[in-house]
């Protein structure tokens, strides 16, 4: 189902939504949450296939060294592609930016994370992300400003809870300085919290979630709406625990 805009926790009951509604949602409030149900009903439709090869890849991903607070928390393989209506075509590795306005922890420098791997690159399950992410912010972006192709950032993210708290966006609740982000709950393992957080350009609280199923989605107008993830906490300190994301975003090119 599609989360109701007053920041109610959304339920999972009933049908899965359709891509329209998602459409109509996200055009109307500026963000959307899409359930699991909903985005599996969405992406099979577009050939999704083995999910639990694509999930276990999230267990090879690379320290981020470019933590300006010092943590060792989050791991990451990232990479870039030109999507458009006819093609998905994997862009030569290139560095991650942000400028220092967009995020002020980590931003103003080229950031070289691991490339995400040739398989995952390929895989059924990023395909259809692509695929059903292109159509729906391809509806939703006029004509007149509707570019040939997008440039398209693909962020492999594990956010890790031990000693210290995990911080899924230490920079806070922020914009990425794009057009359009999708961000797509792959596992959740032995942590609490880790609250979306949802504001509008005068700052004022729009709503809340947690992604809490594999699957489950925040889609955002990033001109619109700010968004940020509250910490992670390790619930039984004798098991690993983590947040695993995938992170899209879509840029004019």
């Amino acid at each position: 189902m599609v989360g109701a805009p007053r920041g109610d926790q959304p339920t999972h009951e009933g049908v899965a939504v359709t891509a329209g509604e998602i459409a109509r949602a996200l055009g109307e409030h500026g963000y959307v949450f899409a359930d699991a149900k909903s985005m599996a009903v969405l992406l099979e439709a577009a050939g999704l296939t083995d999910w639990e090869d694509f999930a276990a890849s999230w267990d090879d991903l690379g320290v981020d060294g470019f933590m300006a607070d010092g943590g060792r928390y989050r791991r990451r393989r990232f990479a870039c592609f030109a999507v458009s209506s006819s093609a998905i075509a994997r862009k030569p590795h290139q560095p991650h930016y942000q400028s220092r306005d967009y995020n002020p922890l980590n931003g103003g420098i080229e950031r070289w994370f691991a490339p995400i791997v040739d398989g995952i690159a390929g895989h059924p399950v990023l395909r259809a992300v692509l695929t059903t992410t292109h159509a729906l912010f391809e509806s939703l972006t006029p004509a007149a400003t509707r570019p040939e192709e997008w440039h398209v950032e693909v962020h492999q993210f594990r956010i890790e809870a031990g000693a210290e708290v995990g911080r899924p966006t230490p920079e806070g609740v922020h914009k990425d300085g794009v057009d359009w982000v999708m961000v797509m709950l792959v596992r959740r393992e032995n942590i609490a919290s880790g609250e979306t957080l949802l504001e509008d350009n005068a700052r004022g609280p729009l709503g809340s979630f947690v992604l809490t199923e594999p699957m489950d989605s925040a889609l955002v107008d990033d001109a619109r709406v700010f968004h940020g993830v509250t910490p992670v906490m390790r619930v039984d300190d004798t098991k690993p625990a983590h947040r695993d994301v995938l992170v899209v975003t879509y840029r004019r090119a």
